[in-house]
């Protein structure tokens, strides 16, 4: 069994920061992609950023230099620094990872979620 745990959601005011991680667990072989999607209400999931080992991470639009992506594939962890946030960054933000297991087929995994709310 593979496991996605979050944890560093949270209430901030616009402009300032939080950092989010992520913990994979279980009889992982491999991770390969590593990112992280939101989900505002009322619209659908949509990626944020993602990296791959060996590749420059790729971000969408709405959050270039303002996000960064990172991991560190000896802990099977990724992060999210996430600075002058504003109030549309608000969403439940979702770990995601594609991973080989011992016992299952690759696939991608997701977390439970985590709250991030951005309002003065």
């Amino acid at each position: 069994q593979v496991q996605l745990v979050e944890s560093g959601g949270g209430l901030v005011q616009p402009g300032g920061s939080l950092r989010l991680s992520c913990a994979a667990s279980g009889s992982i072989i491999s991770i390969f992609s590593m990112g992280w999607y939101r989900q505002a209400p009322g619209k659908q999931r949509e990626l944020v950023a993602t990296i791959i080992h060996g590749h420059i991470p790729d971000y969408t639009d709405s959050v270039k230099g303002r996000f960064t992506i990172s991991r560190d594939n000896a802990k099977n962890t990724v992060s999210l620094q996430m600075n002058s946030l504003k109030p549309e960054d608000t969403a439940v933000y979702y770990c995601n990872a594609d991973i080989s297991a011992r016992g299952l087929q690759r696939g991608f995994y997701w977390g439970q979620g985590t709250n991030v709310s951005v309002s003065s």
